[in-house]
């Protein structure tokens, strides 16, 4: 991570106090806090997260005018705007409490090569914007936004291309390293998103090349490690192994992962053995490991901690100060989604720590499949939405009685 993070500044034993709800919210007005408030109750709700997809997506078809609504309340908690423009007041709220930007281009589902060429676009312009802008320390980008998912599945495969799927994956590949180059001549960090399994093997071995070429003096790409996979921990320490001795810089965004679902599903179907810890347990095990084992390199290995655990949280924090390393250490980040834990992101910034939030954008139309997932994510996290919960309502108290 470069040095837009800050600068060092001395070591402070004292640990965030992520139940400090009037520094997690001190940006947000009371009509903030009700919205927040009443979405997380909707989301609570199995059932309607279940089938809010299919309502929302019958009454676009049948032209019904639910993207207003939808704008003024899910896409307002979890997103910036529709364009990187319209997401400069988010940065800006953000930024007075001591949380950087990850501007995230959320378009999901685009096939063709237009649309992945524009979001090669788009992603350099988010990079440009970033290198003028210290309050966006990292960009990002999705794999999928840039390649066609089933070329990547044949890649990850190992099978035998045609010439034309040759051609198109040279393409895919100087995309991919046209983004990279810019970060690297702008020194702007960009992490390359992680995604399911059966298309895995292809990304890593992009983002591989990639670090060999533009990480040798400092972290300008960085590999997304997905910890609920029961190979990644190894996948991680042999990585760490391969920067070492090949002499550059590994950069780990570590997640425990998004798809669980979908990958328990499709091995279920397919008749082969899950990639997924049988238990959170396992998946916490194994996150925990990884930030222990990037800590350890942390000369060689510069690393975002990208979790809403505040176990995971705390025990990074202790880490840094039991290595008695800087507060803002370049090499060190943690990260958090617009929208959620906002208790443990604003109390993090508070404390002088590298924390920075994704922020989604995107048309609202195109960005409501990650919508959707974030609703998902919110259910199916155990504790998330009631701890949401239970934190909006102490500050609403805690500001009545004030």
């Amino acid at each position: 991570m470069n040095q837009n993070l800050g600068e060092t500044i001395s070591t402070n034993i004292d640990l965030p106090d992520f139940n400090d709800t009037e520094i997690a919210f001190k940006g947000k007005t009371k009509e903030d806090l009700n919205r927040a408030y009443w979405l997380f109750k909707i989301i609570s709700s199995n059932f309607l997260t279940k089938v809010g997809p299919y309502l929302t997506n019958s009454a676009i078809k049948f032209g019904l005018p639910v993207i207003p609504l939808i704008k003024k309340t899910i896409f307002a908690q979890f997103c910036g705007g529709e364009t990187i423009e319209e997401c400069n007041a988010t940065i800006a709220q953000l930024d007075s409490g001591k949380v950087g930007t990850i501007l995230d281009y959320s378009v999901e589902g685009e096939q063709q090569e237009k649309s992945f060429i524009h979001t090669t676009e788009e992603i350099m312009a988010i990079i440009r914007k970033a290198k003028t802008d210290p309050r966006i320390p990292l960009t990002v980008f999705k794999p999928t936004g840039v390649a066609r998912f089933e070329l990547l599945k044949k890649v990850s495969a190992k099978a035998s291309l045609s010439t034309a799927e040759q051609a198109e994956y040279f393409k895919v590949k100087a995309r991919i390293n046209q983004i990279c180059r810019l970060a690297y001549e702008l020194d702007v960090p960009v992490m390359i998103d992680a995604e399911e399994s059966w298309i895995q093997n292809a990304i890593d071995d992009i983002a591989t090349e990639m670090m060999r070429t533009y990480n040798r003096e400092r972290a300008i790409v960085y590999n997304t490690y997905q910890l609920y996979r029961n190979d990644k921990l190894a996948s991680l320490q042999a990585d760490i192994y391969l920067a070492e001795t090949d002499g550059f810089i590994l950069g780990a965004k570590l997640v425990r992962g998004a798809y669980m679902e979908k990958e328990r599903e499709r091995a279920q179907r397919m008749g082969y053995p899950s990639p997924i810890h049988a238990s959170k347990e396992a998946t916490d095990t194994d996150y925990n490991e990884a930030i222990k084992r990037c800590m350890k390199h942390i000369e060689h290995t510069a690393f975002v901690a990208g979790t809403h655990n505040e176990q995971s949280c705390r025990l990074l924090a202790e880490l840094i100060n039991e290595y008695r390393l800087p507060h803002n250490h370049p090499h060190i980040c943690f990260s958090q989604l617009l929208g959620m834990s906002d208790n443990l992101s604003f109390n993090l910034g508070s404390a002088g720590y590298n924390v920075t939030k994704y922020v989604p954008y995107g048309p609202v139309k195109s960005v409501l499949p990650y919508l959707f997932r974030r609703a998902e994510e919110n259910t199916a996290i155990a504790g998330q939405t009631g701890r949401e919960l239970k934190l909006i309502a102490a500050e609403k108290e805690r500001r009545r009685t004030n």
